[in-house]
């Protein structure tokens, strides 16, 4: 059954691509891949990552950078820019009825590492007493509520890379039940530390191509697992009538929520994509919309092997009829974990705003599961785009799916599409 969508009022992004939405954007549309050597990890597996090189600090309006971990500057900078996007004072909302929803893979992962080998190294004296309060998972969104004066919901939400988008979700659900008035709903996650490299290099689910314009290739045929990285997104949501009565006109809609999980593996996701299926038909049904509506997927496409595989031949035979277009924003700023989901979502959202398709960067060739698709590669395309999925997916078979709109639905089906191709039964 359809629901009323929601409105994307503001948007915040910080990438490897740029610090702000706009530098993200542009950074995309080049389709320039930002891996690169990371002196941080030297002596390990591994050596690439995909940082944010930009002056997020300027954002973040705190002036004690040192008592907060890295992931929570990213989702004060992000979160910051949404809230100004959106034509919003903190200084003059009623803080009750807003509402904060952030997700995260790892929390303060960065400063639990710095504090575990200042007690390696130097005893427990020299743990910062500032440790806990910079590490615990729930952490960041309370420093948002605390910057922002909201005392409504604030809340954390963890389901791996799927954290962002499961806060979206959420934040949908927290309007729905007008638990709020504003939701700033969104994500951030600072891994790229030597444990989370060490551990995710010894499951060989990074990329050991040694080039950094190559190491990320999303369903690219020689992809071999993806590049860490890092940063924040978030998006402002409304009721769209609150909107209107507030004079703004949102960026795109919220249109559809679906989240299922596989109960497969804890690493691998269902050969069949059963979760991810079950989400994007939530998704589509919550939006009142058929498979053959969806113009463009903004896929999770990490470049590991098995989940790229696994996503396209899903895409192939849910949405066979009329093939989308597809595109994977990972092989420009990488994985970055828990916040990708809430940072592909706000790229989704302008999307289909902008009606302009990022391109794949990194993609040359496909293998017989990749070829399914119609991934957008080389340039970014132009695409009337009515209405676009963005799927996540997170160890332990987390799946959520998000389905944005434009405000005025444009003509559809006006992107170049091919005959549905043949997909293997099962497959």
């Amino acid at each position: 059954m359809a629901r009323p969508p929601l409105a994307v009022t503001g948007i915040g992004l910080v990438t490897p691509a740029g610090v702000g939405t706009e530098q993200t954007w542009r950074g995309l549309l080049e389709g320039r891949p930002t891996a690169a050597p990371d002196p941080a990890l030297d002596g390990l597996p591994v050596v690439l990552s995909c940082r944010v090189a930009g002056d997020y600090l300027a954002l973040t309006g705190r002036r004690q950078p040192w008592r907060l971990d890295r992931a929570t500057h990213f989702a004060l900078a992000a979160a910051r820019q949404a809230v100004t996007d959106a034509g919003l004072d903190p200084g003059e909302w009623d803080g009750a009825r807003v509402a904060i929803v952030l997700g995260s893979a790892a929390g303060g992962i960065g400063s639990y590492e710095q504090s575990a080998e200042r007690l390696r190294t130097q005893g427990p004296a020299a743990v910062s007493p500032l440790t806990l309060p910079a590490f615990l998972p729930n952490m960041a969104a309370g420093e948002l509520a605390i910057d922002l004066a909201a005392t409504g919901p604030v809340l954390h939400t963890a389901t791996a890379c799927a954290s962002g988008a499961t806060a979206i979700q959420t934040a949908a659900l927290l309007l729905r039940a007008d638990a709020c008035d504003i939701a700033l709903a969104g994500g951030a996650d600072a891994m790229v530390t030597p444990v989370c490299v060490a551990g995710f290099a010894r499951m060989r689910a990074l990329s050991r191509n040694p080039e950094p314009a190559c190491a990320a290739r999303p369903f690219d045929a020689a992809r071999d697992g993806f590049v860490i990285g890092e940063g924040a997104g978030f998006l402002v949501l409304e009721r769209t009538a609150d909107a209107a009565a507030r004079g703004v006109r949102p960026k795109a809609l919220l249109v559809g929520t679906g989240t299922a999980a596989d109960a497969h593996h804890a690493t691998a996701p269902h050969p069949e994509a059963r979760g991810l299926t079950a989400a994007v038909r939530l998704a589509l049904a919550e939006a009142g919309a058929a498979p053959d509506e969806v113009d463009h997927v903004n896929a999770h496409g990490t470049g590991t092997p098995l989940n790229d595989a696994t996503e396209a031949r899903m895409i192939a035979r849910l949405l066979a009829r009329r093939p989308p277009s597809v595109t994977s924003v990972k092989g420009t700023i990488g994985h970055t974990m828990g916040a990708a989901g809430a940072i592909e979502a706000a790229l989704t959202a302008l999307t289909v705003q902008r009606q302009l398709v990022p391109p794949t960067a990194g993609f040359t060739t496909s293998d017989a599961d990749t070829a399914l698709i119609d991934l957008v590669h080389t340039a970014a395309r132009p695409q009337s785009v009515g209405l676009a999925l963005s799927t996540s997916a997170g160890f332990g078979g987390h799946n959520t799916a998000l389905a944005f709109a434009p405000v005025s639905a444009p003509t559809r089906a006006v992107h170049p599409s091919r005959p549905a191709p043949s997909v293997p039964p099962g497959g």
